[in-house]
C-alpha cells in the first residue's frame, strides 16, 4: 500500500494533467492500489490514466475496479483496447462482469470475444446465481492419470501459463473423471519415471450446483488453495480459488449484517447506493417492526389499572425490554456464526436450546441479584415491588436466551435465512412476552 506522501504526489500530478510523469509513478504500485487511485480521481482523468497503463497491468487493474467503473471504461475505450483486456482476464472475472453489467456493455464485450469464449461465458451463465458453477473458473491445469512425472512437468510448462493457480494439479481419467490431486511441490520432487497416479492424493470436491457458501466452508475446513468442481457425472469442469472464496465470505457476511440490522441487502457499497434504494430496502422491516410494536402497546393498554395503582412500575419497562433484546441478540449472533461455520446443524437444535437455557439461568441469576440489591437500596421499604422487577428480569433473560438460540435454527429448518430471525424479530417476541410476565407478577405479588 502506498503512503500518504506518495498518494498526495499522484493526486497533484493528476490535477496538473501531467499524465506522462503520473504513468511512471503509478506503474510501481500494486494493481489493486492503482485501481483504487483511479476510482478516487475525477472520471475523465481516471479514464485517461487507465489508458496510459501498460497493457499487462491494465487488464489486472480493470479486474479490480468496481462494477460501475468497469462499465464506464468499457464504454469509453476502443474495441481493440477492450479485446486485449478480455484476453488477459480470467474467465470467472469476465463472467462476473457480463452477469452484472447492463445490456449495452454486455453487447460490446461479447462482440469482442471469439466464438469459443462466448460459448464458455454462456455456459457459465446457465449455472444458478449462487452456485459453485457460477464462481468457478475453467482456467486450470489438469493432468492425465497415465502420465509420468516428466510428461506432467512438460505439460505444465507448456500449458500452465494461462492457469489461475498451479499449486495443485488435478488428475483426471480419459473421460475427464476426477481421480485426485498432485501438489506441484510433490510433483517436482518425484522421479521422472514415476506415474502421476502413484503420487496423487485424494481430494474433496464440490458439485456445480452446490451453494457457494457451502463451498467456502469446504475450503475453510480443509485449508485448500483451490477446490475442484465436478458435474453430475463426476467430470472435472472447473476450480474455485481462495480469492473467490474470500469474495463469497465478504458478500455473505455483508448480507447477514444487513439482514440482522433489519434491512434488505442491496449488493452495493453504502456510498454508491442511492438514498432512495437504501430507504426502499429498510422500509419493509421498519413497517413490520412498527406494526409488531403495536402488540406491545396493546399489552400495555391491558394493564392501565396497574399503572394507575403503582406508576413507578412503568419506569422499569425500558430496562426489562432492553436487557431482553440484548440477551437475545447475544445468543442469536453466536448461533448464526456457528451455523455459518458449520459448527451447528439443525440436528443440534435441542442441544443449543439446552445450552442457552443454562446460560440464561446463570446470566439471569447474576443480573437479577445485582438488580435486587440496587433496587432495595434505591427503594427502601418496597420489597414486594423490588421482587416483581427482579423476578421479571430473571424470566426475561432466560426467555431471551432460549428464543435467541432457537429462532435461527427454526429459520434454517424452514430454509429461510437465519439472519432474518436476529435482533428485530427476537426483540419483538421477547418484549411482548416479558411485559405479560411483568404485569402478571405485579398483579399476583402486589395484589393490583
Amino acid at each position: 500500500m502506498y503512503n500518504a506522501e506518495k498518494l498526495q504526489k499522484l493526486h497533484r500530478l493528476a490535477e496538473e494533467n501531467n499524465f506522462r510523469e503520473l504513468r511512471k509513478e503509478i506503474v510501481t504500485l500494486e494493481e489493486i492500489d492503482i485501481s483504487e487511485f483511479i476510482e478516487e480521481i475525477p472520471i475523465d482523468k481516471g479514464t485517461i490514466v487507465f489508458r496510459t497503463l501498460p497493457k499487462d497491468i491494465a487488464a489486472e487493474v480493470f479486474t479490480n475496479f468496481e462494477r460501475e467503473t468497469q462499465e464506464r471504461i468499457v464504454n469509453e475505450i476502443t474495441d481493440q483496447e477492450l479485446l486485449f483486456i478480455i484476453d488477459e482476464m480470467y474467465l470467472d472475472d469476465l463472467v462476473d462482469m457480463v452477469e452484472e453489467s447492463p445490456a449495452g456493455v454486455v453487447k460490446k464485450v461479447l462482440k469482442n470475444t471469439d466464438s469459443e469464449l462466448r460459448y464458455k461465458i454462456n455456459e457459465f451463465l446457465q449455472y444458478p446465481k449462487d452456485s459453485a458453477g457460477s464462481i468457478m473458473t475453467a482456467e486450470f491445469t489438469n493432468l492425465r492419470y497415465s502420465m509420468t512425472v516428466k510428461e506432467a512437468l512438460d505439460y505444465i510448462r507448456k500449458n500452465g501459463v494461462d492457469s489461475e493457480t498451479l499449486y495443485n494439479c488435478f488428475v483426471i481419467s480419459k473421460k475427464r473423471v476426477l481421480q485426485g490431486v498432485v501438489p506441484l511441490n510433490k510433483l517436482m520432487l518425484a522421479d521422472d519415471d514415476e506415474l502421476v497416479s502413484n503420487i496423487m492424493e485424494g481430494v474433496v470436491k464440490v458439485n456445480t450446483d452446490d451453494y457457494k457458501e457451502d463451498v467456502a466452508n469446504v475450503v475453510a475446513k480443509y485449508d485448500y488453495i483451490s477446490v475442484p468442481v465436478v458435474d453430475s457425472e463426476n467430470r472435472l469442469v472447473g476450480i474455485i480459488t481462495v480469492d473467490d472464496i474470500i469474495d463469497v465470505l465478504e458478500a455473505e457476511a455483508t448480507e447477514d449484517f444487513e439482514r440482522m440490522a433489519g434491512t434488505i441487502p442491496s449488493g452495493k457499497p453504502y456510498l454508491k447506493t442511492s438514498a432512495f434504494t437504501l430507504a426502499k430496502n429498510r422500509i419493509p422491516w421498519l413497517l413490520f417492526l412498527m406494526i409488531s410494536g403495536m402488540i406491545t402497546g396493546n399489552i400495555l393498554s391491558q394493564y392501565e389499572a396497574a399503572f394507575a395503582a403503582i406508576p413507578i412500575l412503568v419506569t422499569f419497562i425500558p430496562m426489562l425490554t432492553d436487557t431482553g433484546g440484548n440477551s437475545g441478540s447475544q445468543s442469536s449472533t453466536l448461533v448464526i456464526r456457528g451455523m455459518v461455520l458449520s459448527e451447528i446443524e439443525i440436528k443440534d437444535g435441542f442441544r443449543v436450546i439446552w445450552k442457552e437455557l443454562q446460560v440464561g439461568l446463570i446470566s439471569g441469576l447474576v443480573l437479577s441479584l445485582a438488580n435486587y440489591v440496587r433496587l432495595l437500596i434505591t427503594y427502601p421499604g418496597q420489597a414486594p415491588m423490588v421482587l416483581v422487577v427482579t423476578l421479571s428480569l430473571f424470566a426475561t433473560v432466560v426467555l431471551a436466551k432460549v428464543v435467541g438460540g432457537m429462532l435461527p435454527i427454526i429459520a434454517k429448518l424452514f430454509k429461510a435465512d437465519p439472519a432474518i430471525m436476529a435482533s428485530p424479530l427476537i426483540t419483538t417476541i421477547v418484549d411482548a412476552v416479558s411485559l405479560i410476565i411483568y404485569f402478571h407478577l405485579a398483579e399476583i405479588i402486589l395484589k393490583i
